[in-house]
């Protein structure tokens, strides 16, 4: 099938979401089968103990559970502040959150403390962002020092949509904002898979055909990946991820199979949720193919939303990149 399609259904009785483009997969959610808190929960934290020479806090987020705030500038043990969290935590490690809360619904994002009325620069018709400005002055009148970013997905909305979108984000922006306890607590809870793809996936066509999806699942198990003239292992450890590219073709053999890793690499990654520390063994080049080769790779990162830092070259001739951990490692998850 042609385009993009989205599927929605359950894996293992968990809720699960794919996109599918042109029938192959590029996007997976799978909610895990744990109480751990997703990408978006919002808490009230206490503010425990700051740790020289990072700049960072550690805060009580309640039920036992312990955030790592990266920027402790202001604050002081004790004090209480909303968090959200950013990423996924290994057990054991505290979860990264940030003081810079947001709530995203499909058309619109609330700012607090940062006040204005946005739209996405992807708009560019005139006429088209000063009617989105108008519903949305209309739909929230008083934003109380609060703002609001019109997303693109808002391109040709019809009033009552949007209406309807901006008020129950406001709504619930408020609520979690005015909530007047005093302990940790968690306040809200992040968006489930479907909810997740119903917010931030392009594409009109919805299906609940599951099963196209568990038939390619069996491939995500597997370490090795065939593309083109190259098979490359995808295998994490607790440090760091390593990728082993190999080819049986010889001379420029080599640099056609990293073209197709650099290619490949932001999907792979991105379906088996990976993130942190990822090492690349690459295919024999000539150095001058280098530059070639992070352009290829950077390329191809441009189209994928998580934050990935092309690190460089070691002196064994590895290449070292960082990948935002947003998500649970897939193989926890199937």
């Amino acid at each position: 099938m042609n385009g993009t399609q989205i599927i929605l259904g359950h894996h293992k009785g968990r809720p699960a979401a794919a996109r599918m483009v042109n029938g192959r997969l590029d996007d997976l959610l799978i909610d895990g089968d744990d109480d751990r808190p997703g990408l978006g929960t919002v808490f009230r934290a206490i503010c425990d103990r700051p740790v020289k020479g990072q700049g960072g806090m550690f805060v009580k987020l309640g039920n036992g559970l312990t955030g790592w705030h990266r920027n402790a500038k202001g604050l002081a043990p004790g004090q209480a502040l909303l968090v959200q969290v950013t990423g996924h935590a290994e057990p054991g490690k505290a979860i990264p959150v940030t003081d810079r809360v947001l709530f995203k619904s499909r058309y619109c994002i609330v700012t607090p403390g940062a006040p204005g009325l946005n739209v996405a620069r992807s708009l560019t018709d005139d006429e088209d962002r000063d009617r989105l400005l108008e519903i949305a002055n209309d739909a929230v009148p008083d934003r109380e020092g609060h703002g609001i970013i019109l997303r693109t997905a808002c391109e040709g909305i019809d009033e009552s949509t949007l209406t309807d979108d901006l008020t129950q984000t406001w709504g619930v922006a408020m609520q979690v904002l005015d909530d007047p306890g005093t302990d940790a607590e968690r306040l809200l809870d992040g968006p489930d898979a479907h909810a997740l793809a119903w917010r931030d996936w392009a594409g009109t066509e919805i299906s609940e055909d599951w099963a196209t999806v568990e038939d390619q699942l069996d491939a995500l198990s597997s370490p090795q990946v065939n593309v083109g003239p190259a098979t490359f292992y995808i295998e994490p450890t607790r440090a760091l991820t390593a990728v082993d590219v190999n080819t049986a073709e010889g001379g420029a053999g080599g640099f056609k199979a990293n073209l197709s890793l650099a290619k490949e690499l932001p999907r792979q990654l991105r379906l088996r949720g990976i993130g942190g520390q990822i090492v690349l063994d690459l295919a024999p080049m000539p150095k001058k193919d280098r530059k070639a080769f992070e352009s290829a790779l950077r390329t191809a990162l441009k189209s994928d939303a998580i934050e990935t830092s092309l690190i460089g070259w070691t002196p064994l001739g590895h290449f070292e990149l960082t990948r935002r951990r947003e998500r649970r490692p897939l193989e926890e998850l199937l």
